[in-house]
């Protein structure tokens, strides 16, 4: 009988839209579940993710603590700086390995991407024996890059390697044609786990990773309610203590505590509608102290960078004189400031302008969502399916420009009063460590959270000149 290894990624995908107290909760419950492996979010702002890496890793015992590290060999010692605390570290490295996603995601050469990947597995391998190697978009990828890259991390000294559906569109048999694949022509994955990571875009997640262990794979990546479109862990430990004898798979998953799990912290409501709708926090969680009128230019500049925006002297300029009209008899916090730099910052043509968009959500039916957006006058359309309308609604918008960035901020808020009541939506984008934010209102709050996705998507189409 095979025991599967399970590393849970709800944190990961969720963490951003947590407070420390939340994912210290949830990392001590997720802890008792019999995980291999949790991963954490990784590292954006040193100080407090550092913390918040090492307040976690003070109350975590049984399982493994995993920590994401960025592209250069700094960012990797920081990541194991904040990690090292932990009864069990481990770093982990991930790098596109499909064409797409190494042109967009690290704007490197495929030959540049190898020579990434052994020095960033190295710089970790020097840290701790504890390494693992993510082929990103993996089933996207030409087979014989994926496996020299997979063979380059091995020989740097991985000791465990993920592949990626991230696409999420393979069918169970088709992902688990590929995982005999692999282990057939990487000899080298005969002594070094295979993990697997699928998507739940069509609804198959469960049955592709169920799939792909028969087919040799040595673990996969699950998260407690299906956060982020992962697998559900409790699908898969259901699965394999139904069936898991007949397919000589076993896993060491205590399924009463998932159980109590949800009830004590209410998870299948979080996570429900992904992405996490995160209220403005107030002002102190922010670290940013009230702007008011007597506030020079100087201090508006510590604020904005304060929440992590690089604005251009223009910018800032309209930011300040922005904030001088509002703060006219009352303080500005980190939620108007937020605001503001949305509404003023980098004001752009429009790239893509939103045509219309319909939304269908229920009890007990997937969420998807139909977009049609013009670019250059072309009409472009997608649709996608969600766990949340407003998921969906983002999803079918990556689908038109062919690319997903990384979802740094999402918060709605109502604006007005009474059953017509105006509802904001910020959205923040990451792409390439620099922000870019969003702002749409409408009585709609799904209206105004597309509008302020699109917004964003605007300015970096703008600076990127796609």
């Amino acid at each position: 009988m095979k025991k599967v290894t399970f590393t849970d990624i709800t944190l990961y995908e969720m963490g951003n839209s947590l407070s420390l107290r939340e994912k210290v909760e949830i990392a001590k419950v997720l802890d008792r579940i019999g995980l291999d492996a949790i991963r954490l979010p990784a590292i954006r702002d040193s100080k407090p993710d550092t913390m918040a890496v090492k307040t976690i890793a003070a109350v975590v015992s049984d399982s493994t603590l995993s920590l994401p590290s960025g592209y250069t060999a700094s960012s990797v010692d920081e990541a194991w700086n904040a990690i090292c605390t932990a009864e069990k570290p481990e770093l982990f490295i991930a790098a596109p390995t499909s064409a797409v996603g190494m042109e967009y995601r690290c704007g490197k050469k495929p030959e540049a991407v190898l020579e990434m990947i052994a020095e960033l597995v190295s710089q970790a391998k020097s840290h701790t024996d504890h390494v693992v190697f993510a082929a990103e978009d993996a089933t996207r990828s030409e087979f014989a890059y994926l496996a020299k890259a997979i063979d380059t991390a091995i020989s740097a000294g991985a000791a465990k390697i993920l592949v990626c559906d991230s696409a999420g569109t393979m069918m169970p048999e088709e992902l688990s044609a590929f995982v005999e694949k692999l282990i057939e022509k990487v000899p080298a994955l005969a002594d070094i786990p295979l993990e697997v990571q699928c998507s739940d875009e069509i609804t198959l997640a469960a049955a592709c990773t169920i799939s792909a262990l028969r087919a040799g794979a040595a673990g996969a990546a699950v998260a407690v309610g299906g956060a982020g479109a992962a697998p559900d862990l409790h699908d898969i430990a259901g699965i394999l203590r139904t069936r898991g004898e007949d397919m000589g798979l076993s896993c060491g998953i205590r399924m009463t505590e998932i159980h109590r799990a949800l009830r004590a912290l209410g998870l299948v409501a979080k996570f429900a509608d992904a992405p996490a709708v995160r209220m403005p926090a107030p002002d102190s969680e922010n670290d940013i102290s009230a702007l008011g009128e007597g506030d020079d230019i100087t201090a508006v500049s510590a604020a904005v960078r304060k929440l992590g925006y690089d604005l251009s002297d223009e910018d800032m300029e309209r930011v300040y004189e922005s904030v001088v009209s509002t703060a006219s008899g009352k303080s500005v916090g980190a939620v108007e400031l937020e605001a503001i730099i949305a509404a003023v910052a980098l004001q752009v043509p429009d790239t893509y302008r939103l045509l219309g968009f319909l939304v269908t959500n229920g009890s007990g039916i997937s969420s998807t969502a139909y977009i049609k957006m013009e670019k250059n006058g072309e009409i472009l359309e997608g649709v996608s399916s969600g766990h949340g309308p407003i998921d969906a609604a983002f999803l079918a918008v990556d689908k038109i420009i062919g690319i997903k960035y990384e979802l740094d901020d999402f918060q709605i808020r109502s604006v007005t009063e009474g059953k017509e009541a105006m509802g904001a939506a910020l959205v923040r984008l990451r792409q390439n460590g620099k922000l870019y934010s969003g702002n749409g209102i409408s009585t709609d709050i799904i209206g105004s959270s597309i509008r302020a996705y699109v917004n964003a998507l605007n300015k970096i189409a703008y600076e990127e000149n796609i």
